[in-house]
């Protein structure tokens, strides 16, 4: 494509780290900018509705505007930070003003959203505790540049966690790999996850920490290589293990403060009965079966069997909560799930859709808490929750990934 330079003077936030601004009567996604600045910007791609584009030069500066922290951060450099640009005060405000858009345009609420602050970010850098580096054909290791496949090497990564570039994988050549995983957990342990290329072995080098050693067989599933591969993370007086690159919130932080907003919300009674749908390793699901006591009971869906089986051994001094593998939409109906007190949701960041939030407004909860990293999908599913007689009553949001335009949700619907 032909370059394009345009002059622009930049309008709203938009979702997914974009700014709006418009030329000739057509949209223009803008990023590395902010509200209200005077732009030159590249066109980077356009359609017959919209373009999107790079700011290269700020003629007129936002009072929110510093300078990026990581020499990475920039027009066609690294594409893992989106407002490394702006101070994490205007970040917050930014993330808030796009979940409002969202909830105001697909759901039709008129919302004030703050974001809350997660603890244990210091100036929103070396908070990252897993970290996927893609492999350039010589092995070195690096992230890839926005909306492009192509690989910015890299000698450090600012957000990443301490004890993430304590391993120095950047550092090190990793012939035959497609991508390096590092892990570390708040329990101390490290883990490298090496994804090989087809038909290739992968040479590890020697590292500057220890770590275990996971090979990547795709579809979620890993082996160890050099060590037993289970992290172990505390929330509170319990601790979780986790398999390989099973899924754990990634900032060091979040996975207690989710789960107060979520008990918060829930409000678990003795006796009731709670599910836990897209439960993970069993984090809320332990909250929730401590609520309500061994005369209540949880019961926690989830699709991933390595998942399934961290979230079994974590939950087994809690035989009122039980973990079955499936995909809940149609694992409710195979285990005869027909009614519950309490519904707690935190699915990926395609949401439930609609076949999943009828599904769940048929068991008749008094309470659905919703946990979500997209405010695209939570809008579009708390309309149709709506819809079944489930209103919004409370949300919270939290900045649990500093630098980058995502945000993560807690919402309270209460049946009306």
């Amino acid at each position: 494509m032909e370059q394009v330079s345009l002059e622009l003077t930049v309008g709203p936030v938009a979702h997914g780290g974009w700014c709006v601004a418009r030329h000739e009567g057509r949209v223009v996604f803008v990023r590395h900018a902010l509200p209200g600045e005077r732009v030159r910007v590249e066109v980077t791609e356009e359609t017959t509705r919209f373009l999107r584009a790079d700011a290269v030069e700020i003629l007129e500066a936002s009072p929110d505007r510093v300078v990026p922290p990581c020499r990475y951060a920039g027009p066609g450099r690294c594409g893992g930070c989106d407002w490394q640009h702006a101070s994490l005060d205007a970040q917050r405000r930014l993330k808030g003003d796009v979940v409002a858009e969202q909830l105001r345009r697909l759901a039709r609420i008129e919302r004030e959203v703050v974001v809350e602050e997660v603890p244990g970010a210091k100036d929103g850098l070396g908070w990252r505790t897993r970290v996927q580096f893609a492999a350039l054909p010589d092995g070195r290791l690096g992230l890839r540049k926005h909306r492009s496949h192509d690989i910015l090497p890299i000698d450090a990564c600012l957000i990443a966690h301490p004890e993430v570039e304590a391993v120095g994988a950047e550092g090190h050549e990793w012939p035959g790999a497609a991508a390096v995983e590092v892990i570390a957990s708040a329990g101390g342990d490290r883990a490298v996850v090496v994804a090989p290329r087809p038909r290739r072995s992968v040479a590890v080098p020697d590292l500057e920490a220890d770590a275990s050693i996971l090979l990547d067989q795709g579809k979620g599933r890993t082996v160890p290589r050099r060590g037993s591969g289970v992290l172990h993370e505390r929330v509170g007086d319990r601790e979780f293990r986790v398999a390989g690159s099973g899924f754990w919130q990634v900032h060091p932080g979040a996975a207690e403060i989710l789960l107060d907003a979520v008990l918060t919300y829930a409000a678990p009674e003795p006796g009731e009965w709670a599910l836990d749908l897209y439960c993970g390793v069993g984090l809320f699901a332990a909250g929730l079966a401590e609520g309500v006591g061994a005369e209540g009971a949880v019961f926690g869906l989830e699709s991933e069997a390595a998942a399934v089986r961290d979230a079994r051994a974590n939950l087994r001094d809690l035989p009122q909560a039980r973990v079955e593998r499936g995909r809940v939409e149609e694992a409710l109906d195979r285990f005869q799930i027909e009614r519950a007190d309490l519904v707690v949701v935190d699915p990926p960041r395609t949401g439930l859709g609609r076949d999943v939030v009828e599904r769940i407004a048929a068991l008749t909860p008094q309470r659905i808490v919703y946990v979500s990293c997209d405010p695209a999908t939570l809008a579009r599913d708390l309309a149709w929750l709506a819809e079944r007689g489930y209103p919004l009553t409370d949300l919270r949001a939290f900045d649990a990934f500093p630098m980058t335009h995502h945000v993560e949700c807690v919402a309270l619907l209460v049946k009306g």
